[in-house]
């Protein structure tokens, strides 16, 4: 049931690597399995949001009124955006998918990248390089604890 729950959490949009490592590692599970685990299973978000968006965008599109709000809606984000993907590209992506904070991860990427119109292929390469390195880090907080990053808050002695 453990290995159902996990998987769930790496799957869900809320919680994604930083509810389902923390979940797995709390149950047993030894952390090479639950690393290699939820980022296999996290990083199938990518591939799988952007075939859902696009399959359901060519059903809306047929609607007049989806249409014009979704070219509205379209347009204004990547106005918005075109100076921020020129300068960072893909390599944005990776960074957003890989902090591991509320609202960044597989499935936000993939869908930010998928308004842009961003190569497909690229972007899920993106998507697993930055899920790799935000299970990296969500892994190394959890397994050895706060105190792994507490040379950031110590006083240096002069």
């Amino acid at each position: 049931m453990v290995y159902v729950i996990t998987a769930f959490l790496a799957l869900l949009p809320i919680s994604e690597l930083r509810g389902a490592i923390p979940y797995a590692l709390t149950n047993g599970l030894s952390p090479g399995f639950v690393w290699i685990y939820c980022v296999a299973l996290n990083a199938t978000v990518g591939p799988l949001v952007y075939i859902f968006l696009s399959t359901f965008h060519r059903l809306l599109v047929k609607f007049i009124w989806y249409e014009t709000l979704f070219e509205r809606f379209v347009e204004k984000a990547r106005h918005k955006l075109e100076n921020k993907v020129k300068k960072y590209g893909y390599f944005g992506i990776v960074l957003f998918v890989a902090v591991p904070l509320p609202i960044t991860g597989a499935y936000t990427g993939t869908l930010g990248a998928w308004i842009l119109g961003l190569d497909p292929k690229k972007t899920f390469l993106s998507v697993l390089i930055g899920v790799v390195i935000s299970g990296t880090i969500v892994l190394s907080i959890t397994y050895f604890g706060i105190e792994t990053f507490s040379f950031f808050t110590k006083e240096i002695a002069l």
